[in-house]
């Protein structure tokens, strides 16, 4: 895959697969699929400044599965695969592994 860096406060999104099935175990044609709200981060900003030059790191790394906003971010395609980049304050929150959650 070729290499990208988002710049300042800036998120690479990958969506989560939409479910196949509705929960009464429909098939969803994928013209009728909703795009999901849910994505693994990718690759992230450096962070922003502040107002004495200091940068402020992102609170999301990659690897973190996030949840956001329906119209977050600008859909792009890198290497065929559609992503979103989108910027720190979009991002609504980090979903926690429930065996994580658990252990702690």
């Amino acid at each position: 895959m070729t290499k990208f860096r988002p710049l300042h406060d800036r998120v690479l999104v990958r969506r989560v697969t939409a479910e196949e099935k509705s929960a009464g175990g429909i098939i969803i044609p994928d013209t009728a699929k909703e795009k999901p709200q849910e994505g693994e981060v990718i690759a992230v900003g450096t962070g922003t400044r502040n107002d004495k030059g200091e940068i402020t790191a992102l609170d999301v790394k990659a690897g973190d599965r996030i949840l956001f906003g329906k119209w977050s971010g600008t859909e792009v395609k890198l290497d065929g695969e559609e992503l979103l980049i989108m910027k720190e304050s979009d991002i609504m929150g980090i979903v926690e592994n429930s065996t994580l959650a658990k252990a702690a």
